[in-house]
């Protein structure tokens, strides 16, 4: 019996689950675990003194891709918020655009290694003896390597919906909520979705940058894939060494032109001289 003649007569009709829904279950459990487990690592015990040691073993690879990974999501995650709220206030508000638009371009101009230079400190001082504080510091890198270009993608999009769309969520009476969600985000989706692309291969760059920090005489290194390979090179290590994962190996590849290029320059990469901040 055909699906209309079903729905016609009241019937309900459930398709059976076959072996891609179960595939697509077990994927998407299988992610959720593996985000899990890189957050729990973010907020396990810190002590400078004692820091992990970077293991250069193969076997390592896929925990620290995981780990390099969970914060660029992270960071991703806290732009399109960023995004969605900054971008909307200065889209809908005039006086609001007049303020927001200048500051936003005064905050895009500002090297990723300046806001480190007070951001380390503030996060580590936030949660001392965590290693949550250094992730978040982490993190923030990141999201200012992100933010900037994807809040300035949505204000655009924002200000250039068409009119005929405009008119019609006004007849139909829609709150602004739903016209938020159903008209302005759709519309500038495919801007948006482009600019997140842009800003995540432009925030591997930074993860080498904040992976290894070191504020006056207390160095910082968190396990991830970029300090991985920034110990290899200053260990003359860098051959290639096949990982057991080929997941793995596929995220780290992006890092590894990036991360080398800045532990063979680790000279030049100073922050302002206040903090005082070394790399690699």
């Amino acid at each position: 019996m055909h699906h209309a003649e079903l729905l016609r007569r009241g019937i309900s009709y459930q398709r059976a689950m076959s072996w891609r829904d179960l595939a697509a279950i077990l994927l998407v459990v299988a992610v959720i675990l593996l985000l899990g487990a890189g957050a729990r690592q973010m907020v396990a015990p810190f002590v400078v003194a004692h820091q992990p040691v970077i293991s250069l073993a193969p076997s390592a690879l896929p925990l620290y891709t995981l780990r390099t990974v969970t914060r660029m999501l992270a960071a991703l995650v806290a732009s399109l918020l960023f995004t969605f709220t900054y971008a909307t206030m200065a889209a809908k508000s005039r006086r609001a655009e007049m303020l927001l638009i200048p500051l936003l371009d005064v905050l895009q101009s500002v090297p990723v290694l300046g806001y480190l230079s007070f951001t380390v400190v503030f996060f580590v001082a936030l949660f001392p003896g965590n290693v949550l504080g250094p992730e978040l510091a982490t993190i923030f890198a990141i999201f200012t390597a992100q933010a900037w270009n994807m809040a300035f993608s949505f204000y655009q999009s924002l200000r250039t919906v068409p009119n005929d769309l405009d008119e019609a969520s006004r007849g139909f009476r829609v709150s602004a909520w739903q016209r938020f969600w159903r008209l302005e985000v759709p519309f500038a989706m495919p801007g948006l979705i482009w600019n997140m692309m842009m800003s995540m291969s432009g925030g591997w760059f930074f993860v080498v940058a904040s992976e290894a920090i070191a504020v006056g005489d207390v160095q910082i290194a968190l396990p991830g894939v970029t300090r991985r390979d920034c110990q290899k090179t200053k260990r003359g290590a860098a051959h290639w060494q096949p990982s057991i994962s080929s997941a793995s190996t596929a995220f780290s590849l992006p890092t590894r032109a990036s991360s080398r290029a800045a532990c063979g320059n680790a000279s030049a990469l100073r922050a302002p001289s206040s903090a005082n901040l070394h790399y690699c």
